[in-house]
């Protein structure tokens, strides 16, 4: 029975594979060849599900566990932004620092360094049994002011509460701790736990 993850990030795919390590998990383009998901949903939840059944489908193995990932940041300041959309802030085909920079110079335009945030995860589940998705969040603040090579994304302008490094500062094994995808990967291990027992 595989895993197999609805990303071709290799940040995503990276944190994913740690947090399922005992797993047998794969990125869906070791198995296929990658193509276009339209994700046009209004939510994290609705645009994990998308990914999860298109990947699902287009894989035509009905015994297959597919976990996909929407994730993103949420601004305060910004009124929520980027949201659904923080992994195309700056554009379509943006990189992480497009995106990072763009963040920093809309917190500069209010005459801010800094703002409460948080993450959000929605993990979606799609088996030949259900669809479920579960969530994680991590609250911090993010700041203008980038430090840390480590991460990816946003992480070296957000400070998760309590602490005063960013997540590109921090070590692997303290962000485990922390994350909101690690939170929501371990509410996605009891389901698909529970689907294992189910089927044996």
């Amino acid at each position: 029975m595989r895993i197999v993850l609805a990303t071709s990030n290799k940040g995503k795919v990276r944190e994913i594979k740690e947090l399922l390590h005992d797993r047998d998990v794969y990125p869906y383009t070791d198995l296929m060849e990658e193509f276009e998901i339209i994700e046009d949903g209004e939510t994290f939840k609705e645009n994990a599900l998308i990914k999860a059944r298109a990947v699902y489908y287009a894989l035509g193995d009905i015994d297959a566990i597919v976990i996909a990932d929407d994730s993103g940041i949420s601004v305060d300041a910004l009124g929520g932004e980027p949201g659904i959309y923080s992994a195309r802030y700056a554009g379509e085909h943006a990189t992480d620092k497009d995106n990072m920079n763009k963040l920093i110079d809309a917190l500069k335009h209010k005459g801010l360094d800094a703002s409460t945030a948080h993450y959000t995860a929605a993990i979606a589940i799609v088996t030949r049994e259900e669809e479920s998705c579960v969530h994680g969040w991590m609250h911090g603040d993010v700041s203008i002011y980038p430090r840390g090579e480590n991460g990816f994304g946003y992480d070296p302008i957000f400070v998760p509460s309590g602490y005063d490094k960013t997540l590109g500062e921090l070590s692997s094994e303290v962000k485990v701790g922390l994350s909101h995808r690690s939170k929501g990967l371990n509410l996605a291990r009891i389901l698909i736990d529970q689907i294992k027992r189910q089927r044996s």
